[in-house]
């Protein structure tokens, strides 16, 4: 007998308590919201996990039923209320903490009350009516905690990573149109942040989209590893309380549920045990998010000044930059972006720890090692937008700067060692750094190369390696001679 009508009472081998009476969640998410006021996240920020809670339970529902084990009429409410949470609603009823004590039980209780209480609505009974339909026996039949919530996660991550592929391919092709527009546009290239090499800024933004084009790779092959799931393990891995053909027609219906190319582990025990693929695929996201940093970095660099800089690049100007100094702008959205790096490679580490932290038949702390990967996915999805909407895509090139720059840089006479020999081409970079004089003139003007052979070799398409030179013309030794073939 509930207290008012504002609350219900629930029981639970603990004792009862009052719930809310339009709460969905029950005793044991009272509970869990007592016991882990930690990070103040509910679940429900990770939209894709929740939705994942649901299908897992859904496809037990059609699989208990399809076995025999559950009565159609429960089966059937249970499938039709995980539905309606799968296509969004009541998200706001998954409320404990991302991180939780228990290795998860917090969060598939929860998941087993809302489901079990939206049966019972739909049913047009009271919540809380568990007599009629229990969040335990009906709900979580053939289940448990630890092959739930494991495989809850990689369906979660493999749904999440297709928004984060997305975003990832449409930022390739971002800096793929920038090298395009910018595919004749000579620059120098360095090393060690010396000056190296010309090249053309095509070819830099053009580096950049292949290795985010490596990454999408790496990231869909380690994803696959997450697609080896554990359900019909229950506890520890030996299938107690579950029909011998449970494991498979839960295994049928999640792969149409949720269109991934799931498979059940061969080992459920190891499987059970092990949280290796969550620890690989946290890698492949820390190596993404370091080479966008890397990447960041360069435009930061490519865009300082604007004056006293390398001032080779505009990005967008996207705030004030400084409360002191007038007409300040600064790289905010590549900032923010390292800043992403940062927090996945802390992530990282933390899921690799978490991973080891495993004892026994089971790891305790897979709650954390789901909240470090979901952050590290959300907030990686969501720098990479920012990326393309509001700095590559109106990234614009200092022409005239960089032209001159490479008309001055000892680099490019680089181009010119093969036909006027070493030698020759030293002495020359020397005096182009005194003099600050265009190579190309000094060249000339020392009567080594003609003006047309010059310009010839310096052209874009040469410098940049685009356009190879075949022939080389005789070498004119320092007493004027021409060198033998």
């Amino acid at each position: 007998m509930a207290l008012d009508a504002t609350t219900r009472t629930e029981t639970d081998s603990l004792g009862s308590m009052e719930i809310p009476a339009d709460a969905y969640w029950g005793i044991h998410t009272a509970r869990a919201l007592e016991n882990f006021p930690i990070s103040q996240r509910p679940i429900s920020v990770y939209r894709d996990l929740v939705v994942a809670l649901a299908m897992v339970k859904q496809a037990s529902a059609r699989a208990n039923r399809e076995i025999g084990v559950l009565e159609e009429t429960h089966a059937d409410l249970i499938d039709q209320a995980s539905q309606r949470v799968i296509e969004g609603e009541f998200h706001d009823q998954f409320v404990v903490g991302v991180i939780q004590g228990g290795a998860g039980t917090s969060t598939n209780m929860n998941a087993n009350e809302v489901i079990t209480n939206v049966a019972l609505e739909i049913a047009g009974r009271e919540k809380g009516d568990y007599a009629f339909l229990s969040p335990i026996d009906h709900t979580n039949r053939s289940q448990s905690t630890n092959d739930v919530y494991p495989t809850a996660i990689k369906i979660g991550l493999g749904l999440d990573l297709k928004s984060l592929l997305e975003e990832l391919d449409l930022l390739r092709q971002s800096f793929l149109a920038k090298a395009g527009e910018f595919h004749d546009i000579l620059k120098v290239g360095r090393t060690q942040l010396q000056d190296a090499v010309p090249m053309t800024l095509g070819q830099e933004f053009h580096g950049f989209a292949t290795t985010l084009g490596e990454d999408y790779h790496r990231l869909r092959e380690n994803a696959s590893l997450l697609y080896e799931v554990n359900m019909g393990a229950t506890a520890i891995g030996t299938g107690i309380t579950t029909h011998p053909d449970y494991a498979g027609s839960v295994l049928k219906h999640l792969r149409e549920i949720s269109g991934l190319d799931l498979e059940t582990a061969a080992d459920l025990v190891e499987s059970t045990s092990d949280t290796g693929a969550f620890m690989s695929f946290s890698s492949s996201l820390k190596r993404n998010a370091i080479k966008l940093s890397k990447i960041s970095n360069d435009l930061r660099l490519l865009s300082s000044g604007p004056q006293a800089g390398f001032g080779e690049i505009n990005l967008p100007p996207r705030q004030a930059g400084s409360s002191i100094m007038p007409g300040k702008v600064n790289p905010v959205i590549p900032e923010v972006v390292n800043q992403i790096a940062y927090a996945v490679a802390g992530a990282d580490l933390t899921v690799t720890m978490a991973v080891e932290g495993g004892q026994l038949q089971l790891n305790a702390f897979e709650p954390v090692i789901a909240h470090s990967i979901f952050q590290s996915i959300t907030w990686m999805r969501r720098g990479m937008r920012t990326l393309r909407v509001n700095c590559v895509d109106g990234i614009t090139a200092n022409r005239e700067r960089l032209g001159a720059m490479v008309g001055s840089s000892v680099g490019v006479v680089t181009a010119l060692t093969p036909f006027i020999g070493y030698a020759a081409a030293a002495a020359l970079a020397k005096t182009a750094l005194l003099t600050k004089r265009n190579v190309g003139d000094l060249v000339v003007e020392a009567g080594l190369m003609s003006r047309e052979d010059v310009a010839k070799q310096l052209s874009p398409a040469r410098l940049s390696g685009l356009q190879v030179a075949t022939r080389a013309i005789p070498i004119i030794s320092a007493t004027g001679d021409v060198d033998g073939n």
